[in-house]
């Protein structure tokens, strides 16, 4: 347990700034039930209104985050997301609607919030979250909120929440797990870099959208994210500082698990040796491409230079590196399903000659980019992958397939 110590520099630290000097008659009505709360009060509640918190992504754990955050008095929230809201997302991003369909989820989600509690502030930044920004985007708010899905932005929230010396509480969810904490250096704990000083191999951890996941399992992280938010801007309870909380739905089992900082962390350690933003992509093996040699084909095809391609006198052998699931949902006539994660033991089952043409797809063309490096590995040199995946196939070729 975090120390008594740490608990009161949590409250200086996150809860500071000038407080008003009481509620308005509509604040009192509506935040009553947390002022008859010995722990809250007028007192808290005006510290709620004063306080100020940047969610990243406002996505499956940003949608009930932001919701409980904007809905307890949080005075001011940014949010920080590119993507436009897909059909998709419905089943489980309880911000977004059939309405707001292709609209940035930034701006649809501040039109919600407010509409919630139109006493809240809300910045929407409709840009991704990188380290030519991220400083910029993330200086002047008490806490930093990880609502993503991507080790890249991941490992750049808890670096520059180091760096700014504020605390930064995350999640992450696959299929019906989930885990949550409160990466702290400056309050005693450690960081996100002390777990995980270096990120799992391409491919070894698959997305929300690769693996699936429960609609509801995001609300229940997203909320333990908006409760221990709600308890450091308030100075309150034992904080998931030092600790990681690890759901597990099926079995409905909550696991705690102690942390300690690592002595060498290459970010909040005493010598440091990240001191400002990397190259994160390249950090977590976001490129993929490897470089052409000679007499190689081009590494990508097109949807459409591909659909010719397999209706030629010599069709490429068309290899879909996705989950059983996926392909259940969608897939292209003809090709031979080998999961990525299954590939290097399945090796014998691809054409024995190692010129034979062989063409790899997945949902986006991040894996079967991973494969083709694999493939090229083990000395086959015909080998490309569908550029955009199934995605881009469905776009140019085949509109008929179901999206995911």
């Amino acid at each position: 347990m975090i120390e008594d110590r740490h608990l009161q520099a949590q409250e200086s630290a996150v809860g500071g700034g000038a407080l008003p000097s009481a509620l308005e008659p509509t604040e009192r009505a509506r935040y009553a039930r947390h002022l008859l709360l010995p722990e809250v009060g007028p007192e808290g509640q005006a510290r709620l209104k004063a306080s100020s918190v940047l969610v990243i992504g406002a996505g499956g754990l940003g949608s009930p985050l932001l919701t409980y955050l904007a809905a307890a008095g949080v005075g001011r929230l940014g949010i920080v997301d590119p993507d436009r809201v897909e059909l998709s997302n419905l089943q489980r991003q309880i911000l977004f609607s059939e309405a707001t369909v292709g609209e940035y989820k930034a701006d649809a989600a501040r039109r919600r919030l407010q509409q919630v509690n139109p006493l809240v502030e809300v910045v929407a930044h409709r840009r991704r979250f990188h380290g030519g920004n991220a400083l910029d985007l993330a200086r002047g708010w008490q806490v930093i909120v990880d609502g993503t899905d991507n080790f890249a932005t991941r490992y750049l929230s808890n670096d520059v929440a180091v760096w700014l010396g504020v605390p930064n509480v995350y999640a992450s969810i696959h299929r019906f797990e989930g885990q949550c904490s409160v990466f702290a250096p400056h309050l005693g704990g450690p960081c996100y870099r002390c777990l995980f000083p270096r990120p799992p191999d391409p491919g070894a951890v698959p997305s929300c959208a690769e693996a699936g996941v429960l609609g509801a399992l995001p609300g229940l992280l997203g909320t333990l994210q908006a409760v221990e938010t709600i308890k450091l801007l308030l100075g309150l309870g034992d904080v998931l500082i030092g600790r990681l909380l690890h759901v597990d739905t099926l079995r409905m089992r909550f696991t705690t698990i102690r942390l300690k900082r690592d002595p060498d962390c290459a970010v909040c350690g005493p010598r440091p040796r990240i001191v400002e933003p990397i190259d994160y992509d390249q950090f977590c093996g976001g490129r993929a491409a490897p470089a052409t040699e000679p007499g190689d084909l081009a590494l990508e095809v097109e949807a459409r230079e591909l659909a010719q391609w397999l209706r030629s006198d010599r069709p490429p052998l068309l290899i879909d590196v996705r989950e059983p699931g996926e392909a259940a949902i969608a897939s292209i006539a003809g090709a031979r399903l080998i999961p990525l994660g299954q590939l290097e033991q399945r090796l014998d089952e691809l054409p024995a000659e190692r010129t034979a043409a062989l063409v790899l797809h997945c949902k986006s063309g991040v894996r079967s980019g991973r494969a083709l490096e694999l493939l090229r590995r083990h000395g086959w040199r015909q080998v490309r992958h569908l550029r955009g995946g199934i995605d881009a196939w469905r776009e140019q070729v085949d509109s008929a397939l179901a999206d995911y």
